[in-house]
């Protein structure tokens, strides 16, 4: 097949300049590659270390740095700055989760007895350890995806948050967070200590993950009837991943049979805390490689059209199959597509479910994306809430156009293919009206 149009007589450079942009775009090397594959963000056009961040916390420190905010520091309990940021940044209280197992920043102050908080909002993630010297905080950029910093916990008149670039991205941006800078919910066989026994291996979490291999190396809190997790257990000297006895660790409502829960903000590591983490922190990897994907893909067209003297706007067949791909992935993820079908009642203990229904928007027969379902699935509508986040707005326009034309055919049920199968009639006809109630933007055919 001839790829160049028979009326332009391009240079030997050029010609060879167009093979070399469309192998290595063949190859991943640039643009679209496996699910997994590393998306080369360091260099344009994302240059992800140098960009200037424009996300929750940086618009934050610009207030602190102005006098317009302040941040309380709480010496008695010995928590610094951790309420005072979760009030000034609205992350509530009830998103708390427990980390026992040694994988982050702050290891040696992390393990059983003494395990790692961790909170979160639609856009912002917040890591605390006992006696730590900084909080860790992450923010879902528009532009950058997961943008990482610190905050010292040690008083000063005006606290920075500090960006970190090399020392989070050499873990958290590979195969594990979709080639991208982000986060994965981990589970661990947890030894007595907290470290991980790798020999056993380990394992992603997400809202695909089978139940029995969740939350290994975290603490659990509700209960979840028949099925069992991996949570609230140890794993001790003639332990095999075979023979783990996780009645131990089951339907749990208390968890001061473990460890001291006083020193934390509540008693809890909600279930379903647990359960909207796994789904939204790969949703905003997901979101994040379509973002940069679909630059790269801008990126790489431009060079094209212009070594062959098209039009700027042109979209080749190449180019196509670009955007549809990383729409794709998307949309997959955000319909819950290989959602794991739950065999009994989930019920969390901290308050975090009203909490998390409360806050967003509603059509008018009352209906949510946020609103729970807990006996087959998470969700009861199941799209995913990410869909209002400003993160998934700014996705690139050809991206984001894909994704609505996507979302569309499988809602109107012109899609029928089978990872869709899980969508009733009704399911597909709530979330459309759902959406075309409360989400600003949408295409002008989204219509009933």
């Amino acid at each position: 097949m001839n790829v160049f149009p028979k009326s332009k007589i391009l240079s030997p450079f050029k010609l060879s300049l167009c093979w070399v942009i469309v192998c290595l775009a063949a190859f991943g090397v640039v643009g679209t590659g496996s699910a997994s594959a590393q998306v080369n963000f360091e260099e344009a056009p994302i240059n992800y270390n140098q960009a200037t961040p424009a996300n929750a916390i940086s618009r934050f420190q610009k207030k602190l740095d102005a006098g317009e905010a302040k941040l309380t520091f709480d010496r008695k309990e010995g928590r610094g700055y951790l309420p005072a940021v979760l009030d000034a940044l609205k992350i509530p209280v009830s998103s708390q989760v427990l980390v026992f197992s040694k994988t982050s920043l702050q290891v040696k102050r992390i393990d059983p007895l003494s395990p790692r908080a961790l909170y979160y909002n639609d856009d912002l993630y917040l890591g605390f350890v006992q006696g730590g010297s900084v909080l860790e905080v992450s923010a879902s950029d528009p532009e950058l995806g997961t943008v990482f910093y610190t905050l010292s916990q040690f008083e000063a008149s005006r606290p920075q948050f500090v960006r970190k670039t090399f020392e989070c991205t050499q873990c958290h941006a590979g195969s594990m967070t979709q080639g991208v800078p982000g986060h994965v919910m981990r589970s661990v066989y947890p030894g007595p200590d907290g470290m991980p026994v790798f020999r056993e291996g380990t394992y992603r979490s997400d809202h695909s993950s089978p139940f029995e291999e969740r939350w290994g190396g975290w603490y659990v809190s509700g209960t979840h009837g028949k099925m069992r997790h991996m949570g609230n257990l140890i794993f001790r000297q003639g332990d095999s991943a075979r023979n783990l006895n996780r009645d131990r660790g089951a339907n749990a409502d208390d968890l001061e049979r473990w460890f001291d829960t006083d020193p934390y903000l509540t008693p809890y590591s909600d279930i379903v805390s647990l359960m909207v983490l796994e789904h939204q922190a790969k949703m905003h990897n997901l979101i994040t490689r379509a973002q940069f994907e679909g630059r790269i893909t801008d990126r790489d067209s431009l060079v094209m059209n212009r070594m062959l003297e098209r039009e700027a706007a042109f979209q080749s067949d190449s180019t196509k199959r670009r955007y549809e791909s990383s729409a794709k992935r998307l949309v997959d993820y955000m319909l819950f597509a290989d959602e794991l079908q739950l065999e009994d009642q989930i019920q969390g203990i901290s308050g975090f479910q009203a909490e998390f229904s409360k806050a967003g928007p509603r059509d008018s027969q009352g209906r949510s994306l946020r609103d729970f379902d807990l006996k087959r699935r998470l969700f009861k509508y199941p799209c995913s809430y990410l869909i209002y986040s400003e993160s998934f707005e700014s996705l690139p326009e050809p991206v984001l156009e894909v994704v609505y034309r996507q979302l569309w055919e499988v809602l109107t049920g012109k899609n029928q293919s089978k990872e869709y199968a899980h969508l009733s009639v009704e399911d597909r006809r709530a979330i459309l009206e759902i959406l075309i109630e409360t989400r600003k933007g949408l295409p002008k055919y989204w219509k009933l």
